[in-house]
């Protein structure tokens, strides 16, 4: 990607009146919120979630990227095609979060950090850009002490 590429995909992500979904959730995550609901989470009714998220009518409208997690950057659509191209489709820009997930702060058992750059031009990236993703989010925590 080049720096004009690079330009061209923040500004799409900031258009006005638009923003990012988040739709990033890990399967215990969202096996959690399906529970709650007594949908049973599979990759299928996860896949249905989120192109249900993806394929509202007008949501387009209102959103200039996603962030998606691993397991659905890689799905297609019950018609087959990739969903990151069902959001390209649209004018949405496909993204993936590609961090590895947060663990304890060796040393500091308090403070947590974020994983996965390591890695991440020889894998998670190179498969997110074959399977669409023109963007991508790496998380950070910062803990903020009570005031």
């Amino acid at each position: 990607m080049t720096s004009h590429d690079l330009e061209r995909v923040a500004l799409r992500l900031v258009a006005d009146g638009k923003g990012i979904l988040a739709a990033d959730e890990t399967i215990p995550t969202l096996t959690r919120r399906f529970e709650t609901l007594s949908i049973k989470s599979t990759e299928q009714s996860r896949r249905t979630y989120r192109e249900m998220l993806f394929t509202s009518p007008g949501a387009a409208e209102f959103i200039s990227g996603v962030i998606m997690y691993d397991e659905t950057i890689r799905q297609k659509s019950a018609d087959g095609a990739p969903l990151a191209q069902t959001l390209a489709s649209q004018g949405v820009l496909p993204g993936i979060k590609v961090d590895t997930g947060a663990k304890p702060l060796a040393g500091s058992p308090n403070e947590m950090v974020t994983e996965g750059l390591d890695g991440l031009r020889e894998g998670r990236w190179v498969l997110a850009s074959r399977s669409g993703g023109l963007s991508s989010a790496l998380r950070t925590l910062c803990r903020v002490p009570p005031a």
